[in-house]
């Protein structure tokens, strides 16, 4: 099931995050989210603005993740590439983080996402290939890079609807 996340999450949240960071160290990306990213007061500031949402099965919180619709700044310039369609509105998808108890979290985020929008967005660091490999599995082309707020390069991808292509033909 997916919801909203809740302040009364946030404790679970925190926990998946921390997992996320561990596991992401463990697998060569150790600078990407540091020791302490996404700081509480971003996640707060994300469950205030409905944007962060919780994927449970049988009440237990799987994975915590932003979906933002609508533009995102970082995405206005795009660099070695481009976007493959950037006159359909857009959803992103931000900070995707599972507890790491069940296989194929990711998958079912990304699905949930898509019957949201009719185009998907995400980046991750050049040093994240498990978050590549998650999504060129689950459809996405790598598009290009993208720089977020601090300077650094993201790799950024995008996914299209079956509705969008079907448009395009």
């Amino acid at each position: 099931m997916f919801r909203g996340a809740r302040r009364s999450d946030l404790e679970q949240i925190l926990e998946i995050y921390a997992h996320a960071r561990k596991a992401m160290a463990d697998s060569g990306n150790p600078t990407q989210w540091g020791d302490s990213y996404p700081p509480q007061e971003m996640l707060e500031e994300d469950i205030d603005s409905n944007r962060l949402f919780v994927y449970t099965v049988k009440g237990r919180l799987e994975a915590a993740f932003a979906f933002i619709l609508g533009p995102d700044p970082t995405y206005a310039k795009i660099e070695d590439g481009q976007w493959l369609n950037d006159e359909v509105p857009y959803g992103t998808i931000h900070r995707l983080a599972s507890a790491g108890g069940r296989r194929g979290v990711a998958s079912e985020v990304i699905a949930w996402c898509l019957e949201h929008c009719e185009s998907l967005r995400a980046d991750t660091h050049a040093d994240n290939k498990i978050m590549q490999h998650l999504l060129e599995k689950n459809g996405f082309a790598r598009c290009g890079i993208i720089h977020v707020e601090d300077g650094t390069p993201r790799v950024a991808y995008q996914r299209l609807s079956a509705t969008v292509h079907m448009q395009e033909e």
